[in-house]
């Protein structure tokens, strides 16, 4: 639907969008992956591309995410700019070998000779009853290994822009995209496009507290900031956006005008994204909290497939309202 200026749509088709732009673009752009083609992609993502633009630019692959990851390497080492798809994150971990040693590593270990513009797209998230096989918050993981740019596409606008900027990177990108958001709808402008690949975005100004968070969970972010104000607190919303190389600036700057902290995520709370926040912040802006660091973080438990444990499993709006309430009345 066309509004004036800005065009409303799903989440999978604004990732669908990016995806046919960047084909439409440059010939040396494919897609590949399990079910990218004749099937339209396991949600639906790249359906009717196929017919759009071939089989030698929307390749289906094996089953081997070692394999096709490989190849994906490959083609990119030969001068193609490979978009690969591996299906959900915990597949991800069949070719956590290719990505962490060879992807990650060449450029290093060739002397600066062998860049590798490679870039992987993975679905991930929690909150749709896949219980422990396909629910999973792993983008520590992958924002842990030196040689890879991460990207936690949180936001339509960046769902659909983003891996038209990584296409343009001289080296190996992961974009993570969530299944939880792919029916849900909202605004972008008509003329949406390439977005910023380096910072991370100030979605809601506040003065009271910062709300920092990536993902999915950005949502429910923005939401307990709207319940907020009607109590007369002032919420600032921040999604990272980018995991690996994390954008220090726009934190510190948060902090510094609210002096107060919260960080949420789906992931396990034992060393994750917010874990290195919170280390940096306080290297690097304690005299400006007026309160410690708090987080929420997921429950550490494979996570169930009844949605009251899922639920309980995860962050929710309303502890987001809790914790931050409970932290202004000790402010």
């Amino acid at each position: 639907m066309n509004t004036g200026n800005f065009i409303k749509i799903t989440y999978r088709e604004a990732i669908k969008q990016g995806i046919r732009e960047a084909l439409q673009k440059d010939e040396n752009i494919f897609l590949m992956g399990e079910d990218v083609g004749h099937y339209g992609g396991a949600f639906a993502v790249s359906k009717g591309l196929l017919q759009e633009f071939g089989s030698e630019r929307i390749m289906d692959v094996p089953l081997s995410e070692s394999g096709f990851v490989g190849a994906g390497i490959g083609a990119a080492l030969s001068g193609m700019r490979p978009i690969v798809e591996i299906m959900t994150v915990n597949f991800s971990l069949l070719a956590m070998d290719q990505i962490a040693n060879n992807a990650a590593t060449l450029l290093h270990m060739s002397g600066g000779q062998f860049n590798v513009p490679l870039v992987i797209r993975m679905g991930c998230g929690i909150g749709r009853q896949l219980a422990a096989q396909h629910s999973h918050s792993w983008e520590p993981l992958f924002a842990h290994i030196a040689g890879l740019k991460v990207l936690a596409a949180g936001t339509h606008e960046d769902a659909r822009g983003m891996l038209l900027t990584a296409l343009d990177d001289p080296d190996p990108v992961i974009i993570f995209e969530y299944t939880f958001l792919l029916n849900k709808e909202a605004e972008i402008p008509t003329t949406a496009g390439a977005v910023d690949i380096t910072k991370a975005k100030v979605l809601r100004q506040g003065t009271d507290i910062s709300i920092i968070s990536y993902g999915a969970c950005i949502h429910k972010a923005l939401d307990a900031a709207k319940e907020l104000a009607t109590a007369g607190i002032n919420a600032e919303v921040i999604d990272l956006r980018i995991l690996r190389p994390i954008d220090d600036s726009t934190i510190l700057t948060s902090v510094k005008k609210t002096n107060k902290v919260l960080l949420v995520e789906d992931a396990w709370a034992s060393l994750n994204v917010s874990s290195e926040i919170s280390a940096r912040i306080m290297e690097n802006a304690f005299y400006e909290l007026d309160l410690p660091v708090q987080r929420l973080s997921g429950v550490e438990v494979p996570i169930p497939y009844p949605k009251h444990l899922e639920d309980a499993a995860l962050p929710q709006t309303s502890d987001i309202i809790n914790q931050v309430k409970k932290m202004l009345q000790y402010g």
